[in-house]
């Protein structure tokens, strides 16, 4: 089984040794995503808007192995203040309000004081 690296271009993905997502036969493996807009490295101080930048950036991402939000089976929330949670649910709706995914959702620190997402995916391609 042939396994694929797809890369954002973030300088993060040199620097730590990983890759944006690893396709695994039908399996698709999305790292921790945050809010950041790759294109010139910006990052909203609105958790609501960094959730949305985050899930444009797993959209990406997941086109990029032939794949789509559809296909999304399994998600974790890594919230930097858990009080913050409930600001992000109208873009969750928007955009997995159909797909439902299995979730996991918890606070911890982030490694950038920015961050106050990070959301990761597991898709199996339709």
């Amino acid at each position: 089984m042939k396994r694929e690296l797809i890369s954002s271009g973030s300088e993060f993905e040199d620097k730590m040794g990983y890759s944006r997502a690893v396709v695994q036969g039908d399996w698709v493996f999305v790292s921790g995503t945050t809010g950041y807009d790759y294109s010139d490295m910006t990052i909203s101080d609105a958790i609501a808007e960094q959730t949305e930048q985050c899930l444009l950036n797993i959209k990406t991402t997941l086109e990029k192995a032939n794949s789509s939000m559809a296909d999304i089976v399994r998600i974790t929330y890594i919230i930097k203040d858990a009080s913050e949670f409930e600001l992000c649910l109208p873009v969750l709706q928007k955009y997995l309000g159909t797909v439902k995914p299995a979730a996991t959702a918890f606070e911890a620190k982030l490694l950038d004081e920015k961050m106050k997402i990070e959301i990761q995916v597991t898709a199996l391609k339709a």
